[in-house]
């Protein structure tokens, strides 16, 4: 049984299909990966665009997941 600590939820549905690639390409396969970027990092990956953002967000959201916070 998995526990919620180890659940991983995939990248949704509604990204482009350059913005999964550079992504995936970046080691990003799961919703929780991303906790550990911010919006600017993710931003920066050749192949994501601004309009991938909200999508990740309502994503990330619906489970209680956030990008890592900018003042870092």
């Amino acid at each position: 049984m998995i526990s919620k600590q180890e659940e991983r939820h995939e990248l949704p549905e509604g990204l482009s299909n350059p913005a999964r690639g550079a992504l995936l390409a970046e080691g990003i396969q799961h919703l929780e990966d991303l906790s550990a970027y911010t919006e600017k990092q993710i931003l920066a990956i050749h192949g994501v665009g601004p309009k991938t953002i909200p999508t990740l967000r309502e994503a990330m959201g619906k489970h209680g997941i956030s990008f890592a916070d900018e003042s870092r």
